[in-house]
């Protein structure tokens, strides 16, 4: 036993003798008080050992004893005399202790330590002594410097919200900008100093900012500031530094001598020419480039302070780093939006490489960089991919690049391009047959520079608004950030959100204005659901028409004769030159104006034909059912350009467009049959089939907001009743009250010896209220409106609803010679759907929308028409898609459910789920608008028609008649929620 017990108390003595050797070896050998503590530790160990769970709650209950003051000079001393570097490394991790106090001990001490005694500069310090006097490697230097940058960035993520201002990333969560910026600013003010003291001190020698311990540190914090999302409180600290020291060089010198010397030999700028060298990661360079350029419009810089701090810092590394380059070249040229100054200084800095010129853009000798940059450009530019798919503030920011780019290029470097010429001529051909105006305007501006380039002195304006000297890259939007978002387009479908029963109305603007169309209406005709009265019993006089049209005065053949009766006036001479008004003929039936349109060698027969056509149209004669079609096919292929003068062109168009809506009110069937069939014939082009789809829209329109008597017949007994109390032979009693007694009346004509028919008549009271200076007759009612009573009807579309859709919707996939309305007439198809989304909008909750609307959800479920490349195309779709969704009774949805018709439930499946998926991805932000729109529209339609079949269940159910098995089987989804319908 004995035995035992010495073999276990030699174990440890044996132990404390190995320990205590190996301290003394240590100290022995140490040269720094650091290497005494760390080899008396494992002795102090063995001899006083100390339970390290309560360590802790020991540490905070001594701590708490001491007072203030004490607390101070003692306690806080030891952290603040110490090496920081040392420090961070204990109290950090400690930040997440899970004792309270000992935790708010420690936030307390990071907060003395990092800010109050700037520890963030002593720290660069530091790690610059600890790489040069321990003679470490350059990997155990980065490594160390990485692990303590993290440690030091981390810090307002591990301190408790609200404990310490400058400490907490959120008090609340509302002010986590502000917080951020109270303890990274400080550390950033502090590394920014000590990084320029230290370059000032090191000027005129050679530095290795790759092994420099501080300078290292100052580029890893920056990366992990930029990288915590707090890049732009980085740069505005960053960028006033050097704008004012620029600034003050400027005003010092004379601009002509200020040269890229006058920033290499001053000592203020040597760390900023390092600054964004020490930087190596490609992401915190771009975040933090693109801040800059941004923060240098805030201080509204102009365009020489601007470009000497770009090149200041960043004119090494664009020479000797591909990434750079990659990030002016490319992404800030085709990817990013800047503001418009700063798209010039970026210009001017990476691709002609020289100062301004007074304010305007220079180019240097080397012009290899510009040539490359138009290639590049221009090969993006005018690609169709980037028309449809690239949003339209992009697309201005990279048209304005190019134009920029060729305004300050000769024509001998536009020969030594190889396919510059042809690509700028695609991209101008595809941009002008867009429906937008302002892409449009791109082509113009676009083609104008380029056309200055191959020959000056003839330039090409395709645009009236392009004649200035100077063209407006701007386009006439403001040049700040996101501005260019806030610009509507007036050429698109807008749906405008209301709260009332609907939840949403949808209201269409000019929907596509294009080059090719010269519809310019009358506006108060176009303001949609305008009543206008329709008289059946007009009379209208054809010869008649021609009487406003005609010029000077007309002599009166019954006038007098007498010399005396005449004014004097009457005998004065007149000018009888170029007077043939009277030997023009008078176009006063339908079949003239046919005739007259068809003789194209007779212009002014056609202009006075198209003068009087509406009007004739709306007289409605008992000849239009009958050269109703041949009207419209002359109408649709006359040529008012041919016709009339170049100012009258829009005149001329405007009556055309007139008559051919007045022959599709007055006449609809013929009229729209021929019209049908002209949209797909091969003999028209563009801007014929788009007039034709606009005239059938205003139609539509037209018909629907028409106002007209409809007689309602009432019922009356053939056979009189026996009870009645007076005489069969007398009128009925009825009447307004305070009528008299009927008396019959004698005939009084005295050549009648025979009298058939007795007559007879009452006293009626007059009306409270009279109509001053209207005369109120009283005769007997036509015998073909007895017993009958009057009713006004508001809309007369219905009945032709079917007849203006279904042709329209069965040829738009068909490709043959000249259509090709899925490709390259892609105008065509956005008009065709629209006109057919006003269409089903015209006939909403009427029975034949319950047919039409899912037969056109149909033809849209398409995947040429739902994914479409163009935004054009893709917003008609949702417009369609809106007016679906407006013009469905939820009654019918909810019968149709019922009835297990699958049709209905798919259909409106799809719009929810393709809604959704263009509010999410689609580039264009219009089309996102009125996704949303029509995914609110679909909720509300939902939830109206969940209502209906739950009204609908209840009654089947008190009937003792359970729902049918079909209804499971159709399902409708409510967006934003897990709710089901049916």
């Amino acid at each position: 036993m004995a035995t035992e017990e010495k073999s276990k108390n030699s174990v440890p003595e044996t132990q404390l003798l190995g320990k205590i050797s190996g301290a003394i070896s240590a100290i022995t050998t140490a040269k720094y008080v650091d290497d005494v503590i760390l080899a008396l530790h494992p002795v102090a160990i063995l001899i006083f050992p100390v339970d390290t769970s309560s360590l802790s709650d020991v540490a905070s209950n001594w701590l708490s004893c001491f007072p203030l003051t004490a607390r101070k000079l003692v306690y806080d001393v030891f952290f603040v005399k110490g090496l920081i570097f040392e420090v961070v490394q204990a109290l950090i991790p400690s930040l997440n202790h899970s004792a309270t106090v000992v935790r708010s001990n420690t936030e307390r001490l990071v907060e003395l330590c990092l800010l109050e005694n700037e520890g963030a500069l002593q720290l660069a310090k530091e790690l610059d002594f600890y790489h040069e006097s321990n003679d470490n490697s350059d990997s155990l230097v980065k490594l160390t410097v990485s692990r303590v940058a993290q440690l030091v960035a981390s810090v307002p993520d591990k301190t408790r919200p609200g404990v310490l201002k400058s400490l907490s990333p959120h008090s609340g969560c509302l002010f986590l900008t502000k917080a951020l910026s109270l303890f990274f600013k400080s550390i950033t003010i502090q590394l920014l100093d000590g990084a320029e003291e230290k370059s000032r001190k090191l000027y005129g020698k050679e530095v290795y900012t790759d092994v420099d311990g501080s300078f290292q540190f100052v580029a890893e914090m920056f990366a992990r500031i930029c990288r915590r999302g707090s890049a732009d409180l980085l740069v505005s600290e960053v960028t006033p530094r050097i704008h004012r020291r620029v600034r003050n060089l400027l005003s010092s010198h004379d601009k002509d001598i200020i040269t890229e010397k006058s920033f290499k030999s001053d000592p203020s700028f040597q760390f900023w020419l390092l600054m964004i060298g020490i930087i190596k990661d490609a992401y915190v360079l771009e975040k933090m480039t693109e801040q800059i350029l941004h923060q240098l419009v805030y201080e509204c810089a102009n365009d020489t302070e601007a470009y000497w701090i770009l090149w200041i810092l960043f004119h090494q590394s664009f020479q000797h780093q591909t990434t750079v380059r990659v990030i002016f070249v490319d992404k800030f040229l085709l990817l990013k939006v800047f503001p418009f100054c700063c798209l010039r200084w970026i210009l001017q800095f990476a691709v002609f490489g020289c100062p301004f010129d007074d304010g305007k853009l220079k180019k240097s000798e080397n012009n290899h960089v510009l040539l490359e940059a138009v290639n590049r450009v221009v090969q993006v530019w005018s690609t169709r991919e980037f028309v449809q798919s690239a949003p339209l503030e992009q697309q201005f920011y990279v048209t304005a690049v190019a134009g920029l780019l060729l305004e300050n290029m000769s024509r001998e470097e536009l020969d030594s391009t190889k396919d510059v010429m042809r690509l700028i001529l695609e991209g101008v051909s595809c941009r002008l047959e867009n429906p937008d105006e302002l892409v449009r305007k791109m082509a113009s501006n676009v083609a104008l520079v380029f056309s200055k380039v191959v020959d000056p002195k003839n330039p090409l304006y395709l645009d009236d608004s392009c004649r200035d000297e100077n063209v407006d890259w701007k386009f006439g939007l403001p040049s700040s950030k996101g501005a260019l978002s806030s610009k509507k387009r007036t050429s698109n479908n807008v749906v405008n959100t209301e709260s009332n029963d609907k939840g949403v109305h949808l209201e269409d603007q000019n929907h596509g204005d294009t080059h090719e169309r010269g519809s310019k209406l009358n506006p108060e005709k176009k303001k949609p659901f305008g009543l206008m009265l329709v008289d059946p019993d007009e009379i209208v006089d054809p010869a008649s028409l021609n009487d406003e049209f005609l010029t000077g005065e007309e002599v009166d053949d019954n006038a007098s004769d007498d010399s005396e009766s005449s004014s004097d006036s009457s005998l004065q001479p007149y000018d009888l030159t170029d007077d043939d008004t009277d030997l023009k003929k008078r176009i006063s039936q339908l079949v003239d104006v046919v005739g007259a349109l068809r003789k194209s060698d007779d212009p002014d027969g056609v202009e006075r034909a198209l003068d009087v056509a509406e009007k004739l149209v709306r007289a409605s004669p008992d000849e239009l059912r009958h050269v109703a079609s041949d009207l419209v096919r002359t109408l649709v292929q006359v040529r008012c350009t041919d016709s009339v003068l170049e100012e009258e062109e829009d005149s001329a168009e405007e009556k055309r467009q007139k008559a051919l809506v007045a022959l599709l009110v007055t006449c609809p069937f013929e009229s729209v049959n021929t019209t049908n069939k002209l949209l797909y014939s091969p003999h028209l082009d563009v801007s014929q089939r788009i007039m034709i789809l606009d005239v059938m829209t205003d139609a539509a329109e037209e018909l629907a907001n028409a106002k007209t008597i409809v007689r309602k017949t009432q019922p009356k007994s053939l056979i009189s009743s026996a009870s009645e109390p007076q005489p069969w032979f007398l009128p009925s009693s009825k009447g307004p009250s305070g009528a008299g007694s009927w008396k019959e009346i004698p005939d009084t004509l005295p050549f009648s010896s025979l009298n058939l028919t007795n007559r007879f008549e009452r006293e009626l009271p007059s009306k409270s209220v009279e109509i001053k200076g209207k005369t109120r007759r009283w005769g007997r009612k036509p015998a073909n409106l007895q017993g009958s009573e009057s009713d006004w009807s508001q809309n007369k579309f219905p009945l032709y609803a079917a007849a203006f859709m279904l042709p329209a919707m069965q040829g738009f996939d068909k490709k043959s010679h000249g259509v090709d309305l899925l490709g390259r007439d892609f105008l065509v198809l956005g008009k065709l759907i629209y006109m057919l989304g006003v269409c089903i909008r015209c006939i909403a909750l009427h029975p034949e929308a319950s047919t039409l609307a899912p037969a056109l959800l149909d033809m849209l479920r398409s995947r040429e028409v739902c994914h479409h490349k163009e935004a054009f195309v893709r917003r008609s779709v949702l417009f369609a898609i809106s007016c679906c969704l407006t013009a469905l009774h939820p009654s019918f949805i909810a019968s149709s459910l019922m009835e297990g018709n699958e049709e209905i439930s798919r259909g409106l499946e799809w719009v929810r789920t393709w809604a959704l998926q263009i509010a999410e991805s689609d580039t264009d932000r219009e089309c996102c608008t009125m996704a949303m729109a029509c995914l609110q529209l679909h909720a509300q339609m939902s939830l109206q028609a969940s209502r209906a079949l739950n009204s609908a269940e209840s009654s089947l159910q008190k009937k003792s008649t359970g729902l049918p098995s079909n209804l499971s089987k159709g399902v409708i989804r409510i967006p934003g929620s897990n709710s089901f319908l049916g």
